[in-house]
């Protein structure tokens, strides 16, 4: 599963056939016990996880269901690592990771919502967005890119919109992956010296720190006016990565109805100090 060169995968670790290839394998990675073991609890829990998504993409496609999971968060949050996590081992017949571009000139004078609903998912589909219609909830009005009248129109129609995708017979997920801005920054400045990560720079990345201050408040702003009992905000701390991925499989998971969740061998219950409910 493991790509980076300080990684352990399992599937090593199930080829080695004594103590001594253990030892060899750990000092050859140069890593400490701790961090080697953490790995290891990581991966064997993240590969439970992800049998019960297969599961719960199984249950999808037989009850002809309708799932839809954002991902939003400031640059750098870990969305992208997140959204990989979830789709590793799914089959991609039945799902799709939509992560847009900026809008075209027709686009632009299309109603805001179009070219996102001719993105949702199909009968027995799972549709994972990388960033959503919420561009203009934050994105867009900090950087310039939308004007006040617009935004104004957006932010009330969207609570009707996804009241809409629900009466349809949509499942809506709504995450929110938060970083610190420390965090963010290391995260930045690693893309900039990493050449497999470097495509990732933007220059709306690079004005990130400058105006952190005015994603904050456009941020609560949005959570306040869109999120409800029927279309909660999720707040994901993801200052450690990795507890981000297995926390945000966790909540869908226990969320969504596919199955006796009495007989899964994993807990599905996400830890409240890394996945809970946006409160005012």
């Amino acid at each position: 599963m493991g790509k980076k060169k300080d990684f352990i995968g399992i599937h090593k670790l199930e080829k080695l056939k004594s103590q001594e290839e253990l030892i060899k394998l750990f000092q050859g990675k140069n890593a400490s016990a701790k961090k080697i073991l953490s790995t290891i609890d990581y991966e064997m829990e993240l590969e439970k996880l992800q049998i019960e998504l297969v599961r719960l993409q199984r249950w999808v496609e037989d009850n002809k269901k309708r799932v839809v999971i954002l991902f939003e968060g400031r640059d750098a949050a870990g969305k992208g690592g997140a959204i990989r996590r979830f789709i590793e081992h799914l089959n991609p017949r039945a799902m799709r990771v939509v992560a847009l571009p900026k809008p075209t000139v027709e686009e632009q004078g299309q109603w805001y919502f179009q070219r996102y609903v001719q993105q949702l998912p199909n009968e027995g589909e799972i549709v994972f967005f990388d960033r959503s219609w919420y561009n203009r909830a934050v994105v867009e009005p900090v950087n310039g890119f939308c004007s006040v009248k617009k935004y104004e129109r957006f932010m009330k129609q969207v609570p009707v919109f996804e009241q809409m995708l629900r009466e349809a017979g949509i499942i809506l997920i709504k995450f929110w992956f938060s970083v610190s801005k420390d965090v963010q920054l290391e995260r930045f400045n690693k893309r900039k010296t990493d050449p497999l990560k470097m495509w990732k720079i933007s220059p709306i990345d690079e004005k990130a720190q400058e105006l952190w201050d005015d994603y904050t408040s456009y941020k609560e702003s949005m959570f306040k006016r869109t999120h409800s009992d029927d279309s909660p905000w999720i707040i994901v701390q993801s200052n450690n990565k990795k507890n981000a991925r297995l926390e945000s499989i966790r909540y869908v998971l226990n969320a969504i109805p596919y199955c006796d969740k009495s007989q899964i061998l994993v807990n599905l219950e996400p830890s409240k100090d890394v996945v809970a409910r946006y409160t005012y």
